[in-house]
């Protein structure tokens, strides 16, 4: 009789099927993003079963996090594609794809008799190797900003081209470049802020320095303000009642009733006093101000402003250099904000509130313009890919070249490695570099080219030394090009980060021989 060990509830995968779970759910996840990758890739819709709202995308950072899965391989393949997003901002298809082609190449040397291990070690040489032909096609042009302008313009078109913002792409990576600079070297992206109106079409999107609020300046308050000091706060401004819970007050008469709300009223004008005595003339609040304070700022020629969203007020605070206040004891404790300008402006229909010349001079502010929400959501993502990118790149401005022309030359330095590599670790190494051709491949079938034709040209041409070499995809009738001409630049980290990223990813769950699924272990109730 066999002695249980486990509970009920347990699974238990071992050995072979353990490692096919985990090449199945790996795999299966590479093939569903693949086909959003490189330019003429697609987009998927994402419904929820719950809400039925609408998600249409090709990041595959998006799609990979708004799907439920059960997989344990899967998730991981999920998880670099989220540390890629954060980490870089974009590549999140590419890296889920090298990982899942990695996966399936392990899969049959498996089927061969190779160890896992074995496998694991031709994969870190090969990675070795990849990597560091990587760094040495890498050209950084940071003491020339001319040329790192136009690096910098160059990695937003590639980065744009493969998203919703395509078509405009050349008016985007220029607006896109062109806040990146104002941050002059930070990557908080918290300085730009991105304000989505649907109406009008995306080419009518547009940069505008300083901040813009959307909200609405309050009744019978000045509606035009030069050199603003401003207090930012979250404190309630209705009128003060009784906050005792459950309290009662009993008056026999009206003309009592009238001494309560006066002398909620007194107590109301005084918080106000406390406020004016900061020396301000623009106060907005994140909570709601009634009719009567908005009337004493009003008669003081203070400009008001409510109900200012926690997101549109905690950026408001950090780009004109004030903070939060919630009391007003001490004038003298309180940051207060500043800006040489507080105007109304018109966006579509709407009336929003521009702040400009604030403290914080790098601030920006990016509106889209769209037919509909979905398109403005998904623009907004495609952007904040490209933002996230440059300010990377600002940072460690090595530059790369795109097209599957840096795959391509990876894979020929890993197939150098390989016949320098004796026995069966070589055959790894090989994988290695078959799973890198793998992405030019995809790029082509996505773009309804041969694959099979073009990939071997560019074999070529890179193998005999054209370094530059990659696949014009843009082009109608087009073959293999300079890259560096067409202007096809990628970032050196996000493409170190794909290859590093996905060849860990691939390492771990190539060590798998085991899952074991079981429910959390219950607490007996006392």
């Amino acid at each position: 009789m066999a002695t249980q060990i486990f509970a009920d509830d347990v699974q238990e995968e071992k050995g072979e099927n353990a490692r096919l779970s985990a090449f199945v759910g790996a795999i299966a996840v590479g093939d569903l993003v693949k086909s959003t990758l490189g330019p003429k890739g697609m987009d998927k819709i994402l419904q929820s079963a719950s809400t039925g709202e609408i998600v249409v995308t090709n990041d595959g950072a998006t799609i990979l996090k708004s799907i439920a899965l059960d997989n344990a391989a899967a998730k991981v393949l999920v998880n670099i594609s989220k540390v890629q997003d954060d980490e870089v901002g974009d590549g999140t298809t590419s890296v889920t794809v090298l990982a899942a082609e990695l996966l399936r190449e392990a899969e049959q040397l498996v089927a061969k008799k190779i160890h896992p291990q074995t496998i694991i070690d031709g994969y870190r040489l090969a990675s070795h190797a990849a990597l560091k032909a990587l760094e040495s096609i890498a050209t950084d042009n940071s003491k020339d900003p001319k040329a790192l302008k136009k690096d910098l313009q160059a990695i937003a078109r590639t980065t744009l081209s493969s998203k919703v913002l395509a078509q405009d792409r050349d008016q985007f990576s220029a607006l896109a470049t062109e806040a990146i600079l104002r941050l002059r070297g930070s990557t908080d992206l918290n300085h730009i802020q991105i304000i989505k109106k649907p109406g009008g079409k995306l080419s009518d999107s547009y940069l505008d320095e300083g901040f813009i609020l959307d909200k609405r300046i309050s009744t019978g308050s000045p509606k035009h303000l030069k050199d603003a000091k401003i207090m930012i706060a979250n404190t309630s401004m209705d009128t003060d009642k009784v906050k005792i819970f459950g309290a009662r007050v009993k008056v026999d008469s009206t003309s009592k009733l009238a001494e309560l709300e006066k002398a909620e009223r007194e107590k109301m004008r005084e918080k106000v006093n406390r406020i004016k005595a900061h020396g301000i003339n623009c106060f907005i609040n994140r909570q709601l101000i009634y009719n009567w304070p908005e009337q004493l700022f009003a008669e003081a020629g203070i400009m008001s402003i409510e109900h200012a969203d926690f997101d549109g007020i905690e950026r408001l605070a950090l780009v004109t250099g004030g903070e939060i206040a919630s009391t007003f004891e001490h004038p003298d404790l309180v940051k207060l904000g500043s800006c040489t300008e507080i105007s109304e402006v018109i966006i579509g229909e709407d009336t929003l509130i521009k702040f400009s010349g604030v403290a914080a001079g790098q601030a920006c502010t990016i509106v889209l313009r769209g037919a509909t929400e979905q398109l403005l959501d998904e623009a907004e993502r495609s952007l904040h890919d490209a933002l996230a990118v440059l300010s990377q790149t600002v940072k460690d401005p090595r530059t790369t070249l795109g097209g599957g022309c840096a795959e391509m030359v990876m894979s020929h330095a890993v197939e150098d490695v390989a016949r320098e590599t004796p026995g069966k670790k070589r055959i790894a190494v090989d994988s290695f570099a078959t799973a890198l051709r793998q992405l030019p491949t995809i790029l082509a079938d996505n773009a309804g080219l041969d694959s099979s034709a073009l990939v071997s040209e560019l074999r070529t041409a890179i193998n005999s030394g054209e370094k530059n070499s990659g696949l014009d995809l843009l082009t109608p009738g087009g073959g293999i090009t300079d890259m560096r001409e067409l202007g096809v630049v990628e970032s050196y980290k996000l493409k170190r980060a794909v290859v590093s990223s996905a060849s860990e990813a691939a390492e771990l769950l190539l060590r798998v021989d085991n899952i074991i699924r079981s429910a959390p272990r219950r607490r007996d109730r006392m």
